[in-house]
């Protein structure tokens, strides 16, 4: 008998990429990669051209379940007139689109990569977001994800297809890109940065701990209608993360205490204000939820996850 075919949405990217190797690995599931463009899965598994907004119930027949990371993501330098409903028309029609495409070519269920940003942009301290909370999200992406997440809530109510929606925070692992291979490309370096005297503390999710849930989620019939956060269960300030980072590089972190305060007043000067919040701010997540309903506690610790970054950080550096 074949293994239950699951569509990867997105499947070029850091997470449905890491995804589809992992299902690959596991031999539960046939994964099949929907991507728009060439990617070296090719003659790994099956692959699907695949354009939000244009996705069929022909091209989905024979899919057991969906797992959507394919979005429109964080744009650094933002060109659209209207972001919000650029956003719109790819996270929230776009993902609607395939969702009722999915309904009709009888997927059982259809797991939605959201975004931490759903809940808001910073937590106080001993107050992580939960599951529970109120939805806050502060910008047009996490406006889009929040407005997706309702439409799929109500498609899943009127269709009878099982809904499961994750809400990641930052997620780190080989090949990452963006602001966290900054830190290590200036770890590396040796550069003295200014963030030794930061008192935050955020969650992270190492790429193995992510897919491992989603695997999860996949299969588990308690998944089936809920929204689930998910880290590594380890939650670091930023010193402690550039140190734990340094170590697995081989290197000692370079950390001067500039006051945190300080810090966000020249960022607001030369327009990073969202940078050093991030840097700055405390956002953690409770994932107890994950454990009573799912039996799911993360498999990779951090410093296992630092040293599998660091090391395919230093290995493709060579090449």
């Amino acid at each position: 008998m074949s293994a239950p075919k699951v569509w990867v949405t997105g499947a070029g990217g850091f997470v449905g990429e890491a995804l589809v190797f992992r299902l690959l690995l596991g031999r539960r599931f046939m994964p099949v990669a929907a991507v728009r463009r060439a990617t070296r899965l090719q003659g790994l598994c099956p692959i699907a051209r695949f354009e939000l907004g244009a996705s069929s119930a022909e091209q989905l027949a024979g899919i057991h379940a969906v797992v959507h990371a394919a979005a429109r993501v964080h744009v650094m330098h933002e060109t659209a007139e209207d972001a919000l409903a650029e956003f719109r028309r790819v996270n929230v029609n776009g993902t609607l689109q395939l969702a009722r495409s999915a309904a009709q070519a009888g997927v059982k269920r259809f797991v939605y990569i959201s975004s931490i940003k759903v809940n808001g942009e910073s937590t106080f301290a001993g107050k992580p977001f939960s599951a529970h909370d109120i939805p806050a999200p502060q910008d047009p992406y996490g406006i889009s994800k929040h407005e997706a997440e309702q439409a799929l809530r109500l498609l899943g109510s009127e269709t009878g297809m099982e809904v499961v929606i994750i809400r990641p925070p930052l997620v780190y692992g080989p090949g990452v890109k963006a602001n966290f291979l900054s830190l290590l490309k200036w770890l590396d370096k040796g550069l003295v940065l200014p963030l030794g005297a930061i008192r935050n503390q955020r969650s992270m999710v190492a790429i193995g701990n992510l897919v491992d849930f989603i695997e999860v989620c996949l299969v588990h019939p308690a998944a089936a209608g809920q929204t689930f956060l998910v880290s590594d269960g380890d939650d670091l300030s930023t010193p402690r993360l550039l140190r734990r980072l340094a170590s697995a590089l081989g290197k000692k972190a370079r950390l001067l205490p500039v006051p945190s305060k300080l810090l966000m007043l020249c960022a607001v000067v030369i327009g990073k204000r969202a940078v050093a919040q991030r840097v700055c701010e405390s956002l953690q997540v409770d994932i107890s939820k994950n454990s009573e309903l799912l039996g799911w506690v993360p498999p990779i610790d951090v410093d296992t996850a630092m040293r599998r970054t660091a090391g395919h950080f230093l290995d493709t550096k060579k090449i």
